[in-house]
């Protein structure tokens, strides 16, 4: 009302009289419209701006869409170690489980216990890693596709395994394959305490592998060579129950597929990797090669294959065999704070001032609790950022009240 007022500053249902000629009320009209546009100039329209040219983002393939196996499998990909690596392995990002989670190309920039490195060693008993998940309290089943390399080595460019953490371990040479096993507090890789576990394994439900991207190299086989690293193609890693097994299988060896077989994710380490590991020991030894996973001899002397039943049918509650240990021989012992002192300084939120006491986990009922449910794909992404966007929505609430 008070604009309307300025406009037309005659009281309010009142016009003004004018009287005359036609020619006097025009020219007294005129001079008022002038009057108020002096007073009340029309405003002049903002530049328009013109858009510049952008490219459209792509357009987000639906799921239904989406393809789920790789052109090329995870266990056809090769690198050499460690110029040929790149940034990532995997750079299928529209496919169903999305993109990898971290990186390959891992040195010291990216040495941290934040390094999302998806590039992991086995070499010896001093110098291996497992894979374990980015984030705290996180169990394998939904965490399988994202693991990160966590080792005792700090030269690899990854995360270690923080001190206090592993209460026996074994590292193994066969004929055919180089195995570590051991007790660990998992809750101090970010494993949730309880669970089972699972198996990682370079094939997956869809031959990206798990973690997706996850490559393995060893210099078990480099004639003394400990600078000369080979890919290894075939290998499984269990972890759960406070209990885990790495098996890396030789490049060179005919059986390879085999010893490091990858459909027997649900019956865990006892079955899919057997050791003599003690609790409270650190040894490295020579050794047998296992029966292949899965395949046994039956009381009869009849070679026999299990059959791992579908997920679907609930838990796995009888297994018609016990595995066989393969022999194990030239163990050398070491105390653990001379194989792992690269450790010593690597802590974990809450850690007391004096070391814990070992899990309760020990001996063969260690090994026999990580038959449990194996990992179930999922898809790799960005897991904060639906917080971030609430966050920001809300600021901008703040700022237009």
């Amino acid at each position: 009302m008070q604009v309307m007022q300025e406009l037309y500053p005659f009281e309010q249902g009142k016009l003004p009289s004018f009287r005359g000629t036609g020619m006097l009320s025009s020219s007294i009209l005129l001079g008022l419209a002038s009057v108020v546009l002096a007073q009340n100039p029309p405003l002049t329209p903002p530049p328009v701006a013109v858009p510049t040219a952008v490219a459209p983002a792509p357009a987000e393939v639906p799921d239904a869409l989406k393809s789920t196996y790789p052109a090329t499998p995870l266990v056809s990909k090769t690198f050499a170690y460690p110029s040929g690596i790149p940034y990532k392995v995997d750079t299928d990002d529209q496919l169903i489980r999305g993109r990898q989670w971290g990186y390959n190309m891992c040195n010291s920039t990216t040495q941290n216990q934040d390094s999302l490195c998806q590039t992991m060693m086995i070499n010896s008993l001093d110098d291996f890693c497992i894979w374990a998940p980015p984030e705290p309290d996180s169990e394998v089943a939904s965490t399988e596709g994202e693991m990160v390399a966590w080792c005792t080595n700090p030269s690899h460019g990854t995360r270690l395994i923080p001190k206090d953490s592993l209460y026996g371990v074994q590292f193994m040479r066969t004929p055919d394959y180089v195995q570590v096993s051991g007790f660990i507090n998992q809750s101090r890789v970010n494993l949730k305490n309880g669970d089972y576990g699972g198996e990682m394994d370079p094939h997956g439900a869809d031959l990206r592998g798990n973690p997706l991207g996850g490559l393995v190299y060893s210099n078990a086989w480099s004639h003394g060579n400990n600078n000369s690293y080979e890919q290894v193609i075939e290998w499984h890693n269990f972890i759960g129950s406070n209990y885990f097994c790495i098996k890396a299988c030789d490049p060179a060896g005919p059986n390879a597929a085999h010893f490091c077989e990858h459909i027997y994710d649900r019956i865990g380490c006892l079955y899919n990797a057997p050791a003599n590991v003690q609790n409270g020991t650190f040894e490295s030894c020579l050794g047998d090669n296992q029966d292949y996973p899965g395949v046994y001899t039956d009381s009869a002397g009849v070679v026999q294959t299990f059959s791992q039943p579908p997920e679907s049918l609930g838990p796995i509650t009888n297994i018609p065999y016990t595995p066989r240990t393969p022999a194990s021989s030239s163990c050398t012992q070491y105390p653990s704070s001379a194989i792992y002192a690269a450790l010593n300084n690597i802590t974990v939120s809450g850690d007391p001032t004096s070391t814990s006491a070992s899990p309760s986990e020990t001996g063969t009922s260690g090994r026999t609790q990580t038959i449990a449910a194996g990992a179930k794909p999922t898809s790799a992404g960005m897991k904060n950022g639906v917080s971030f966007v609430a966050v920001m929505v809300g600021l901008l609430s703040l700022l237009f009240v």
